[in-house]
C-alpha cells in the first residue's frame, strides 16, 4: 500500500501544479510544433489529443523496447517544450511524463538520459545554465512518480545543438525543449 499511496500523492501533487499553471495568463503562442527528426507520431497541438490515450496500455506492456524506435503512443514522444526563459514543465505534457515514468517503473533496467537545449538567445553560459534547470526540472517530475534517481542523468547543452535553423519565433520554440534520449 505504501507505494500505490506515494503514487497517488505524487500524482495529486501534479495535478495541483498542473491546476495551478493552469491559471496561470499564457501567451498566444502556447501550440508547440513538431521536432523534426525527433518525434515518430503527430503534428502541431499533439500535446492536447494525447490525453486520450489509454496510459495504462501503453505503459506497462510495451516491454524493454519501449523505449526505442518501436515505440508507440505517448513513448513515442521523447520532447517536452518550454516557454521562452522558462525551465517550467507546461501542463500539457502531464500525461507524456506520466508515460515515461510508468514505463521506467515497470523497467528498473532502463536508463534516461535528459539533455536540456534553448534557444539562441541570451550568453552561452545562461542558456547552460537554463538547459540544467530544464533538465532537472523533468528529472524532478519523473522521480515524483517512483522513477529511480539512478535511472536518470542530466546534461545541458544550451543553445549548442538547435533542433531547428532560423531567427524566428518558429524556430526558437523548438529549440526550447528537453530531449528524453534512453540508453542501452
Amino acid at each position: 500500500m505504501g507505494h500505490s499511496m506515494k503514487r497517488m500523492v505524487s500524482i495529486a501533487c501534479l495535478l495541483a501544479a498542473a491546476a495551478l499553471l493552469a491559471g496561470c495568463p499564457k501567451k498566444a503562442t502556447t501550440v508547440e510544433p513538431p521536432t523534426a527528426g525527433s518525434q515518430v507520431t503527430g503534428g502541431p497541438g499533439t500535446g492536447q489529443g494525447a490525453s486520450t490515450n489509454p496510459l495504462g496500455s501503453e505503459a506497462g506492456t510495451l516491454g524493454e523496447g519501449a523505449a526505442g524506435a518501436n515505440a508507440t503512443g505517448l513513448l513515442a514522444r521523447k520532447v517536452i517544450y518550454f516557454d521562452f526563459d522558462k525551465s517550467d514543465i507546461k501542463p500539457e505534457f502531464a500525461d507524456l511524463i506520466t508515460a515515461h515514468a510508468r514505463n521506467l517503473t515497470a523497467h528498473p533496467n532502463l536508463k534516461l538520459k535528459l539533455e536540456g537545449n534553448t534557444d539562441e538567445r541570451g550568453t552561452r553560459e545562461y542558456n547552460i545554465g537554463l538547459g540544467e534547470r530544464r533538465a532537472q526540472a523533468v528529472r524532478r517530475a519523473l522521480m515524483l512518480q517512483g522513477v529511480a534517481e539512478s535511472q536518470l542523468t542530466t546534461v545541458s547543452f544550451g543553445a549548442e545543438r538547435p533542433a531547428v535553423e532560423g531567427d524566428d519565433e518558429s524556430a526558437w520554440a523548438q529549440n526550447r525543449r528537453v530531449e528524453m534520449v534512453y540508453m542501452p
